[in-house]
């Protein structure tokens, strides 16, 4: 007998339409073209996003919970789990305290990598950040904004912009609206460099309300204002990560190491 095989999207969500068009479903729209065998699920994270949508929209999407226990009840057999999330955070963690009471419940379940979990992965990741810049100039900085968290997974962002400058770029610059570094810490950085023109690109794989308000918004308070006050020439690129083919081919790889190999955090029987 053929076993039913799944994808579980795990994202953090948004109640923005079209940009979910744009990212989230875009990612799964990838898992379907590159696993054909595998029916692809999705799931939420956020429970303010998954409220919002259902009294505003009337749309309904499971968590984690809800949506291992439909495919349980659709007997499928083996699911991966897919985060599209960035790092290895507090969304990651809930995510996988959701898997953990049905690992032995099917045949097979293996949880996926986030973006950034693996040494490998930064340099993808910024790559294919890079290829979005072909000609940024010497006197342009590369600003991206992260959500960071007081969770310890916040030391990817410095990380990643440790890499940025191994690899020679050092006009490319990250900070966090929540963590470290945050926007105080980079503002010496960017002035120490000197750049005529600052591009802000949210470091998220969906462009909700932190681009549009933290990021891009008319506020005196947003990195946009503060840097035009600052002398700066600003423009902002309100393109979520997962826009990227680049980006959601890192997501469909660790899919496939998941499943080939059992790469991932938790993973239930084989049979």
């Amino acid at each position: 007998m053929t076993k039913k095989e799944a994808i579980l999207a795990v994202s953090f969500g948004t109640s923005h339409q079209e940009t979910r068009k744009k990212t989230i479903e875009a990612i799964e729209h990838r898992f379907r073209e590159e696993f054909p065998g595998h029916e692809v699920r999705r799931a939420f994270t956020s429970g303010m996003i998954m409220n919002v949508l259902k009294k505003r929209d009337q749309i309904h999407v499971d968590d984690v919970s809800e949506a291992l226990e439909r495919l349980k009840k659709d007997r499928f057999d083996r699911v991966v789990v897919q985060p599209t999330h960035v790092i290895n955070g507090e969304e990651y963690e809930k995510m996988t305290a959701q898997v953990q009471p049905w690992i032995d419940r099917f045949a097979s379940i293996v949880v996926g990598r986030p973006l950034l979990t693996e040494s490998d992965d930064y340099q993808a990741v910024c790559s294919a950040v890079l290829k979005q810049f072909p000609k940024l100039k010497e006197e342009e900085a590369l600003v991206l904004m992260g959500h960071g968290t007081e969770h310890s997974a916040d030391a990817a962002y410095a990380a990643m912009a440790y890499r940025f400058r191994a690899m020679g770029h050092n006009n490319v610059f990250v900070g966090t609206v929540e963590g470290y570094p945050a926007l105080e810490n980079l503002l010496p950085l960017v002035k120490e460099y000197g750049p005529k023109k600052v591009i802000l690109l949210p470091l998220m794989v969906v462009a909700g309300d932190h681009a549009r308000s933290d990021m891009a918004g008319e506020d005196e308070a947003s990195w946009k204002s503060i840097f035009e006050k600052e002398g700066y020439e600003v423009m902002c690129i309100l393109k979520g990560l997962g826009e990227f083919a680049e980006i959601q081919d890192i997501y469909v790889e660790h899919a496939r190491q998941a499943m080939e190999n059992d790469h991932g955090t938790l993973c239930g029987k084989r049979k």
